[in-house]
């Protein structure tokens, strides 16, 4: 067994009592196999930091493969995989006084990237190899599980006083870490962000100077990490990092082009990429929707496509909503997101700017009622994407701005009230409309919803089924008959 107690190793003991008794189990089962093992990674620094985590790393320094399977059938575990390439297995186990865990279980390794590939080549380590190869020092910690020297916390890098710090460093050279994982760049600013830590300059000059080598990474991967920086709670803290790193530009250039403020007669536009940063913050303090977020992240992504200036007008923007739908789906693409969401995104986009207005001016009914129509169950989305997006720095402004929107959202719920369109949808449907006038689907069945769907919001049709049902018959009649040939033909 390997010996894990010497002084240099050796930080503090850790109280059993933070500890999952499941845990000390597996020690006991690895004490019966004569290998070493060590709670290591994210869990323990959690743990440190008194944060929640379920995904816990265990370590082995003999061989994983066999010692996995005596866990599954030892300690009941459920949904076990096996990678037997890498040394890896995947299980859940049951605690009885803290519930269910994921467990990922390795053996010591050591890994690196060769220069142009896409897969980690996987070496069989030792403890020192396992700990040297991780991300940061705050993530370099093992705790000892076996019986002999339990529940001490090994830590070569001093990841604890990086942790008291708040402070990011690499065990080794940044530059041969992030050489060894380019993710690792990724995982820096998903940190900085999660965590609230600082990156030292010498890790932010590494990542400058290899941000290119993220483009051997797959996409899937970098996408992940992505994500979870826009989960963070401050996801700003992130997104700039990769943005002052050159990151930002390779994975996703259309949100890296929106930097910068171009100069014209005096005449200058704010920072688009900065502004939308400060949004994405706005949203994140009212929501947890990652795809309201992301929506946040591209509803200007084509103000670069479609800026123009003119003497009398200044700075102009038109059609970036439009523009920014299409830019969407390319990206969307392009990270290997789900498909799912884009809908929902593209609908932020395009409407982001449609209750501004309406802030601005005498509110009519049908205005209301064609934002209500067109924006349905996500509109609280929108209202709250368009006060993130307010992000003056005057606060005389933001409170008017403000004002009005409150205006707004009161305008709506007396409309939903009035009209009962809080249902969120027309009284009747394409398939009411097939079924009343005996219609397949086509552009025909669309062109009678539609006019029906704006007569109710134009107030010349109260939101009635059968009233519905008569005005489809009406609009049908119509349209025969203006297709029957005049005497003159």
């Amino acid at each position: 067994m390997t010996d894990h107690c010497n002084s240099k190793q050796v930080m503090t003991t850790l109280s059993e009592a933070s500890i999952p008794e499941i845990l000390y189990r597996i020690g006991d089962l690895a004490d019966k196999s004569g290998i070493g093992c060590y709670l290591v990674g994210g869990y323990v620094r959690d743990m440190l930091m008194q944060r929640p985590c379920t995904d816990i790393d265990i370590m082995v320094t003999g061989d994983p493969v066999p010692f996995a399977k005596t866990i599954r059938n030892e300690l009941n575990g459920k949904n076990f995989v096996l990678f037997e390439r890498f040394r890896t297995a995947q299980l859940e186990l049951t605690d009885p006084q803290q519930g269910t865990f994921k467990l990922e279980l390795v053996g010591a390794r050591k890994e690196s990237y060769n220069n142009d590939s896409r897969k980690p080549v996987t070496l069989i380590g030792t403890l020192d190899d396992d700990l040297s190869r991780r991300d940061f020092t705050i993530n370099a910690l093992a705790l000892v599980l076996n019986s002999e020297g339990r529940n001490q916390l090994i830590d070569h890098f001093q990841g604890v006083l990086d942790i008291n710090a708040r402070i990011l460093k690499t065990p080794l050279d940044p530059e041969q870490t992030f050489s060894d994982d380019p993710l690792r760049m990724m995982r820096a600013a998903r940190f900085a962000a999660q965590l609230d830590f600082r990156l030292l300059a010498e890790v932010i000059e590494a990542m400058k100077t290899m941000h290119e080598r993220i483009r051997i990474v797959s996409m899937e991967r970098v996408s992940h990490e992505f994500l979870k920086i826009m989960l963070a709670p401050k996801p700003s803290k992130g997104l700039i990092i990769l943005y002052e790193s050159g990151l930002l530009k390779e994975i996703m250039p259309e949100v890296a082009a929106m930097a910068g403020i171009e100069q014209v007669d005096g005449m200058g536009h704010k920072d688009t990429l900065f502004h939308t940063f400060q949004v994405i913050d706005n949203v994140a303090t009212q929501s947890d929707n990652l795809w309201l977020r992301i929506a946040a992240l591209l509803h200007d992504i084509a103000k670069p496509a479609t800026k123009r200036f003119t003497q009398s007008a200044g700075w102009s923007f038109h059609g970036h909503d439009a523009v920014g739908v299409r830019t969407a789906a390319k990206i969307f693409n392009a990270m290997r997101w789900p498909l799912d969401p884009l809908g929902y995104v593209q609908k932020m986009i395009r409407l982001h700017h449609r209750p501004i207005p309406l802030a601005k001016e005498e509110i009519t009914d049908s205005a209301i009622r064609r934002i209500m129509f067109d924006a349905g169950e996500d509109l609280d989305d929108l209202m709250n994407l368009c006060r993130a997006d307010v992000t003056s720095k005057n606060p005389r402004k933001v409170a008017q701005i403000m004002s009005n929107f409150n205006n707004v959202e009161k305008k709506i719920a007396e409309v939903a009230e009035k009209d009962q369109l809080a249902r969120w949808r027309p009284p009747i449907d394409g398939q009411d409309i097939m079924e009343t006038l005996g219609l397949t689907a086509g552009k025909v069945v669309g062109m009678i919803k539609k006019r029906m769907e704006n007569a109710i919001i134009d107030g010349l049709l109260p939101y009635d089924r059968d009233a519905a049902i008569e005005y489809i018959k009406e609009v049908y009649r119509e349209l025969n008959d203006q297709e029957k040939p005049t005497p003159e033909q």
